[in-house]
């Protein structure tokens, strides 16, 4: 999902300064009700640490590949909502990227705005979804595979809009771009054939085990709310 160096360039760079306050300010929104409401401080940045850490891992160790307008990397944006809660899935998301920019790729860096725009923002929509699908007395280790399959749909398909956007922001409606465009989302939603499976798997292996992980994974993962 990387928005490749000269796809958008010069002055229309400026957008994505926008976007991305935008979307760190959603972020700081999650932030606020993961410290209130999910242990205080020293859980919130153990959740933090470790997801930036995994997601960190999505985009370097495990396999990607150049597709059309950018590259399908497996970002587990719905496994990370449901194991940390959304507070630490965004900061990880945020921190991680940023680690790949400053340490492998910072030639990533001037993109950084655009594509930590199009992590964080799927997040608040996967967000506002669970609270729809999923009942208030139903600990997420309960969900259904519909269930699993729609937060991933909701976390993927918001990646491909936005990587969308940029591209035709960038590069404009040519037939070549709507080719890379369409190329590039066809491939990235095939994601959908793992996320919602590793969902339940992770989901499955924190409901047998029985020992507290109240510090590393969210109190809603085990415990209805």
């Amino acid at each position: 999902m990387h928005i490749e160096p000269g796809v958008v360039d010069g002055a229309k760079i400026a957008l994505s300064h926008a976007t991305a306050a935008a979307a760190f300010g959603i972020a700081a929104r999650m932030t606020r009700d993961a410290l209130r409401g999910d242990g205080g401080f020293l859980p919130f940045a153990a959740r933090s640490l470790v997801s930036a850490g995994l997601v960190f891992s999505f985009f370097e160790i495990l396999p990607h590949y150049p597709v059309g307008v950018s590259e399908v990397h497996l970002i587990l944006g719905s496994t990370l909502f449901l194991l940390f809660g959304a507070g630490p899935a965004a900061v990880g998301l945020a921190a991680g990227l940023l680690i790949q920019g400053l340490f492998f790729t910072p030639s990533d860096l001037p993109q950084y705005g655009m594509n930590v725009t199009t992590l964080i923002v799927p997040l608040g929509g996967v967000v506002m979804l669970a609270k729809r699908i999923v009942a208030p007395g139903t600990a997420y280790v309960d969900l259904e595979y519909r269930q699993a399959l729609a937060l991933s749909a909701a976390y993927q398909g918001g990646v491909v809009i936005w990587v969308a956007f940029w591209a035709f922001y960038g590069q404009g409606f040519g037939a070549g771009n709507l080719a890379a465009v369409a190329a590039f989302g066809a491939a990235y939603m095939s994601v959908l054939l793992i996320e919602p499976l590793a969902d339940l798997t992770v989901l499955a292996a924190a409901k047998a085990y029985s020992g507290r992980g109240d510090l590393f994974l969210q109190r809603r993962l085990r415990d209805a709310a």
